[in-house]
C-alpha cells in the first residue's frame, strides 16, 4: 500500500479577462413582433395589477424562460435602469412543474415597468419598420458587426440587440404563484421586498413575535397561512411543514451481553450528537458529556432511546460489533438532546442548532441523524438544511446526516426527507451487508440535480442488523440513523487526529467510495449516492501500489486560480496513467434564491498542458474554452455545474493506452474557475479540497519517482504517516501542567 500525499505548492490568481460581447441570439433562432407583443401585452396587465395592489411599493414579477437558462442569458435591459441590474432585483427561482424551464421572479420598483414597456414598444417599432417583423440570428450578427445601421437614433443597436436576446430567451411574464397545500403549522419565507417582515405581516392582519422569525423564515399557524393566501398569495416564495416526524427506529431488544466494559476517556477527539435525549445510565455514560435541552416536565421513557443509540456506535461501535470494526478507535460525543422521540418542531430545533454550534466552537465534526418522513420539495431547499448549510459556511464545520429511511406509515415517500437536502453536509444512505441498497432507503436527487445522498454505509437491514446501546441495554436496530455515525467517526478521524481539512477529509471520503467510472454503470446514484465507503479507515487513508493519490488544499481569490507544474511520471516518454478527480468546498448558499441555490461555482480543469497553455482536461470539458458553447443543462448534467462536489474520471479499460506528451514542458495543470451567481464576490477566498488519483496502466509502483519529480518542481511533498500523525495529536493533546 502507497502512503496519501499532501501536496503543498503555489497557485498563481489570475482575474477575468473575458468581456460580454454583443448580445446574440443562439444559433438558427429568431425573433419575431408577436412575441414581443405578447409580452408588452403581459407586462401591461401586470402593471395595472400592481397599481391596483396596496401591500407593497414595488412588483412581484415571474419571468419565465425557455429553456434551463445561464446566468449569461439572463435578462439584460429588460427590467434594469442605470446601475440597477435584473440580477440585482431577483429574489428567487424555480421550475416549471414538470418541465425544466426557469422561473426567475424580480420585486422591482413600478416605474420599472413603465421603463421596460417603452423599451419592448421601441425595440417593436425598429422589428416592424426595419426588419419585416422579424429578426433573425445572423441578421442580428450582421447589425453587431457594424455591417446593418439602424434608422431609428432612439435606441442604440447594443440596447436593441439585447432586448432581442431578452424577448428570445423570455417565455412569458406572469405573477409569482404557489400550489403547496399544508394544514399544519408552516415555515414560510415570503419574497424579499422593501417592505419589513413584521410590517408587511401586520398589514395582513398577522401580528407576531420577533422568536417566530428565523433568518428568513417565519412560523405561522394555519389561519395565518390561509390570510395571506386569501389576501395576498404571491407574497409567498416557500412553505414547509413544520412538525417532522422522527423516522421510526426498526428495532428489536437482542440477548443482553453482559457487563460491558470501557477504560476511562483519555484524549480522543469529541464529536457533536444533536438528537434525542441520552440516557446517563449506559456503560459508556462517562464519555459522553450530555446535554438535555428539553423541559423535563415532558420528557417520557422513550425519548432517551434514539440519541443513547446513536452515541453508542460513535463512542464504542466496534466494541459492539466487531465485526464492523473500523479502526478508528473510540471518540468523545458532546451530547445535544433537542426533542422528542415523536413529533418535532423544526422551527425549534434550528434556533437550539444555531446556538449550540456558535457556543462549541472547538467541535468540527456533527452527526444529525434526526429527519423528517416529509419528501423534500423540488424547488427548494428545506429550511433546515438552509441553515445547517449557512452554518458550515460561517463555522467551518461540517455534519453528517442520516439519509432519512422508509416507514409502514409512509409506503408511497421516496424522496429524501430534511435535512437530507443540505447541500454543505455529507449525507449518507444505507445498504445491506451485501452492499445492496438496503430496503427502507430514500431517494434523492436535490433541485433537480444534487447528488444526495453524498455515499452509503452499512446501517443494518432485515438480513443483518445492528448491534447497539440502547436505554435499557443491546438492541438489534436498522436504519440511516446508524449509518451516519460510522461516516462521523470516519471524519473526525480524518480531520481531528490526522489534521485534515474538512473540504479535503470529505472529498477523501466521497473518493473512497467512488469507482473508476463516471458513473453510467451505477443504476442507483440517487439512493447510494457517489458509492459505497469502505470499513477499515486504512482502506481510506492508504492507496493501491498501482495508484498514486495525493490532497492539495486550495483557496480560490480570483477568476482562476491555476499551477501548471505537476509533473506526472513519464515512461519512454509518454504518460502510464489514468486519473480521476475529487473536489469539495463549502459555498454561500441563498435560499430565496431557489432552485438556484448555491451563489459560487468552482470548476476544474486537470490534465495534460497543451502548447498553447490549456489544459487537455481529462473529463473533455470545454466550459471555459474560447469557440465552445454549452448548454447550461447540460452544463449542470455532465459537468455538475453550480454542484459542489466534483467528480471527474478517465475510465480504466484494456483499450487504454499511454497517452503522448502534448506540451514542450510535459507538465499536468490544475486550474479552477471561479464564477458568481449573484456577483456579489461571495466567491472569494472559498476553500476547496481536491484528491487526486493517478493508477499506472501497467500496476509499476511510481510514486517515488512522482515524488522525486514534485520536489524538483517546487513541490512541498509530505507522505500522510499514520503513526507519525498520531504521536502528534497526542502529544499536541496532552495537558501541560506549570509547576
Amino acid at each position: 500500500m502507497n502512503n496519501i500525499l499532501q501536496l503543498k505548492g503555489e497557485f498563481t490568481q489570475r482575474g477575468s479577462d473575458g468581456r460580454p460581447g454583443p448580445a446574440n441570439l443562439l444559433k438558427n433562432t429568431s425573433v419575431n413582433a408577436n412575441h414581443i407583443n405578447k409580452l408588452i401585452d403581459e407586462l401591461k396587465q401586470l402593471k395595472n395589477f400592481w397599481y391596483n395592489e396596496h401591500y407593497l411599493t414595488g412588483a412581484l414579477i415571474s419571468v419565465y424562460y425557455v429553456d434551463v437558462i445561464a446566468k449569461s442569458r439572463r435578462i439584460k435591459t429588460l427590467f434594469s435602469k442605470g446601475n440597477i441590474k435584473p440580477n440585482d432585483t431577483m429574489v428567487g427561482a424555480k421550475f416549471c412543474k414538470g418541465d425544466p424551464k426557469h422561473i426567475i421572479t424580480h420585486y422591482v420598483p413600478l416605474e420599472f415597468l413603465d421603463l421596460t414597456i417603452n423599451k419592448l414598444e421601441l425595440a417593436l417599432k425598429i422589428l416592424n419598420e426595419e426588419f419585416n417583423g422579424v429578426i433573425s440570428d445572423s441578421i442580428l450578427y450582421l447589425l453587431n458587426e457594424g455591417q446593418i445601421k439602424l434608422k431609428n437614433i432612439n435606441m442604440s443597436k447594443s440596447i436593441f440587440a439585447q432586448v432581442v436576446a431578452d424577448c428570445y430567451n423570455v417565455e412569458k411574464f406572469d405573477i409569482p404563484s404557489n400550489e403547496d397545500e399544508i394544514s399544519q403549522n408552516v415555515i414560510v419565507n415570503l419574497y424579499k421586498t422593501d417592505v419589513d417582515l413584521k410590517e408587511l405581516l401586520s398589514k395582513l392582519d398577522i401580528n407576531i413575535l420577533s422568536s417566530r422569525i428565523l433568518e428568513d423564515n417565519v412560523l405561522l399557524f394555519p389561519d395565518e397561512i390561509e390570510k395571506i393566501k386569501s389576501k395576498a398569495p404571491y407574497l409567498i416564495s416557500m412553505i414547509t411543514s413544520d412538525i417532522s416526524k422522527i423516522d421510526p427506529i426498526i428495532q428489536e431488544k437482542t440477548i443482553s451481553y453482559g457487563m460491558m466494559e470501557i477504560p476511562n476517556p483519555y484524549n480522543e477527539p469529541t464529536i457533536g450528537v444533536i438528537d434525542t435525549l441520552f440516557d446517563e445510565r449506559v456503560y459508556f455514560s462517562k464519555w459522553v458529556d450530555n446535554h438535555t435541552l428539553i423541559p423535563k416536565d415532558i420528557i417520557d421513557f422513550d425519548d432517551y432511546e434514539h440519541g443513547t443509540m446513536v452515541s453508542s456506535i460513535i463512542v464504542d461501535g466496534p466494541s459492539l460489533n466487531p465485526e464492523l470494526d473500523d479502526g478508528c478507535g473510540r471518540f468523545k460525543v458532546r451530547h445535544f438532546g433537542v426533542t422528542k422521540s415523536t413529533e418535532m418542531s423544526s422551527f425549534s430545533i434550528l434556533r437550539q442548532i444555531k446556538e449550540i454550534v456558535s457556543t462549541n466552537k472547538d467541535i468540527k465534526v456533527w452527526n444529525l441523524s434526526l429527519g423528517s418522513s416529509l419528501e423534500v420539495n423540488s424547488n427548494f431547499i428545506s429550511p433546515e438544511a438552509a441553515i445547517l448549510d449557512k452554518i458550515q459556511y460561517d463555522n467551518n464545520v461540517i455534519f453528517v446526516i442520516a439519509g432519512t429511511n422508509k416507514s409502514k406509515k409512509h409506503l408511497n415517500v421516496e424522496k429524501i426527507g430534511a435535512p437530507a437536502d443540505s447541500i454543505n453536509s455529507l449525507v449518507v444512505n444505507s445498504v445491506n451487508i451485501d452492499g445492496k441498497s438496503a430496503s427502507y432507503s430514500r431517494r434523492g436527487i436535490v433541485l433537480s440535480f444534487f447528488n444526495k445522498p453524498d455515499v452509503s454505509y452499512f446501517g443494518g437491514d432485515s438480513d443483518k442488523k445492528m448491534k447497539v446501546c440502547g436505554s435499557t441495554g443491546p438492541y438489534m436496530v436498522t436504519g440511516t440513523s446508524f449509518a451516519a455515525p460510522w461516516i462521523s467517526r470516519k471524519m473526525s478521524y480524518l480531520i481531528d487526529v490526522l489534521g485534515l481539512s474538512r473540504e479535503c477529509a470529505k472529498a477523501l471520503i466521497i473518493d473512497s467510495a467512488s469507482k473508476w467510472s463516471d458513473g453510467s454503470d451505477n443504476d442507483s446514484p440517487s439512493l447510494l449516492g457517489y458509492g459505497i465507503v469502505p470499513q477499515k479507515i486504512n482502506d481510506i487513508i492508504y492507496s493501491q501500489n498501482n495508484e498514486i493519490k495525493f490532497l492539495i488544499d486550495g483557496v480560490s481569490e480570483k477568476y482562476d486560480t491555476y499551477n501548471y507544474s505537476l509533473p506526472v511520471p513519464m515512461n519512454n516518454g509518454r504518460y502510464p496513467f489514468v486519473a480521476k478527480a475529487v473536489m469539495c468546498y463549502f459555498p454561500k448558499c441563498s435560499r430565496n434564491q431557489g432552485v438556484d441555490y448555491t451563489n459560487t461555482e468552482l470548476d476544474i480543469g486537470f490534465g495534460r498542458i497543451k502548447d498553447d497553455g490549456t489544459i487537455d482536461t481529462i473529463n473533455e470539458n470545454h466550459q471555459n474554452d474560447d469557440g465552445y458553447f454549452t448548454y447550461e443543462g447540460n452544463a449542470r448534467k455532465y459537468h455538475r455545474k453550480w454542484d459542489n462536489v466534483k467528480y471527474i474520471v478517465q475510465t480504466p479499460s484494456s483499450l487504454r493506452r499511454d497517452k503522448e506528451v502534448l506540451g514542450k514542458n510535459k507538465m499536468w495543470g490544475i486550474s479552477i474557475k471561479t464564477k458568481e451567481r449573484l456577483d456579489n464576490n461571495d466567491g472569494e477566498g472559498v476553500k476547496f479540497g481536491l484528491v487526486i488519483t493517478l493508477r499506472e496502466l501497467h500496476d509499476v509502483n511510481r510514486i517515488e519517482s512522482f515524488i522525486r519529480n514534485c520536489k524538483l518542481n517546487g513541490w512541498l511533498v509530505t507522505p500522510i504517516d499514520i503513526e507519525n500523525r498520531l504521536d502528534i495529536y497526542n502529544t499536541a493533546e496532552q495537558e501541560i501542567s506549570f509547576e
